[in-house]
């Protein structure tokens, strides 16, 4: 299944993607819940009720309707550094042998088509195509064998990360986790219909010039190592992020950099996934308050 969120202008909505169109199930379903992390949660019952509302729900061509967030606010994201060899490689540093983690902010979530913001206090605005995981289950002490029962889904994502504000401190969290800069979606796509994640290509492209290409196979620590990992120390819930890493071609690794510019278009896709895809958009750094 593909399960998005999406608006039409004159209501939010919920559907099932079918090709180029999209089911709304909420129209003849109104007691599914507008959260799909709910609809997750609730496990094979929940994705019943997508089945049972989808016989009869109305279809929508998807080029009607704007996607919006898959997960609007997420308990956590979490996202693994240096996980890919050819990018650890290009930084000049040796590929890990502990999982390095740091946090980006539940304010950084952005629609899948939306711009993204260059920071008023930075111009070193960098891409990472990432292939995020959507927990679906509360797990504790989770081992690797069944770390597949949590995932919920699958996502295209991208870590957009501030590097002179990241390189400022060990934690990387400042300039991990700006405003906009974890776009992820187009939709959620069920395990079901991933197949084997080791196959999965991931892909960036800036201004149409490929920069990233890369197989989720080549992970340093998959994502059952990660899950295992995590849960060592902390619950993972439903609705909670996992950015599992980037390959190499990252706009910092080239000489000279090639960072972002405000009007540049990004686009990063996965097989399978999907692809999002934005334009860099100027932040007008005015203060807000309340």
């Amino acid at each position: 299944m593909k399960l998005a969120a999406f608006d039409t202008g004159s209501a939010a909505g919920i559907g099932l993607v079918e090709g180029d169109e999209i089911l709304d199930l909420r129209a003849v379903a109104p007691h599914l819940s507008p959260n799909l992390v709910d609809i997750l949660a609730a496990g094979e019952a929940g994705l019943d009720g997508i089945r049972i509302a989808a016989r009869s729900a109305p279809r929508l061509p998807l080029s009607a309707v704007r996607l919006t967030a898959p997960v609007k606010r997420p308990g956590k994201i979490l996202g693994i550094g240096l996980n890919y060899r050819d990018h650890a490689a290009e930084t000049g540093r040796e590929p890990p042998t502990t999982q390095i983690w740091f946090n980006k902010q539940a304010t950084s979530v952005n629609d899948p088509f939306a711009p993204v913001l260059m920071p008023k206090v930075s111009s070193a605005l960098d891409y990472e195509v990432e292939l995020v995981v959507v927990i679906g289950r509360h797990g504790r002490h989770v081992p690797r064998a069944r770390a597949s029962e949590i995932i919920g889904g699958y996502m295209v994502g991208c870590d957009y990360s501030v590097r002179d504000w990241q390189r400022a401190t060990p934690t990387m969290i400042m300039g991990k986790g700006f405003d906009t800069h974890a776009p992820a979606g187009p939709w959620i796509t069920t395990p079901d219909e991933v197949g084997d994640v080791a196959q999965l290509r991931l892909r960036c492209f800036v201004n149409g010039e490929k920069r990233q290409d890369g197989l989720a196979g080549d992970m340093i620590f998959d994502i059952a190592a990660q899950i295992e990992h995590l849960t060592k120390a902390f619950t993972l819930e439903p609705g909670d992020l996992i950015f599992t890493g980037t390959p190499a071609g990252v706009g910092a690794a080239y000489t000279p950099p090639k960072f972002l510019a405000v009007d540049d278009r990004v686009r990063v896709e996965i097989d399978r996934l999907g692809a999002i895809e934005c334009v860099i958009g100027a932040e007008r750094g005015e203060t807000r308050i309340g």
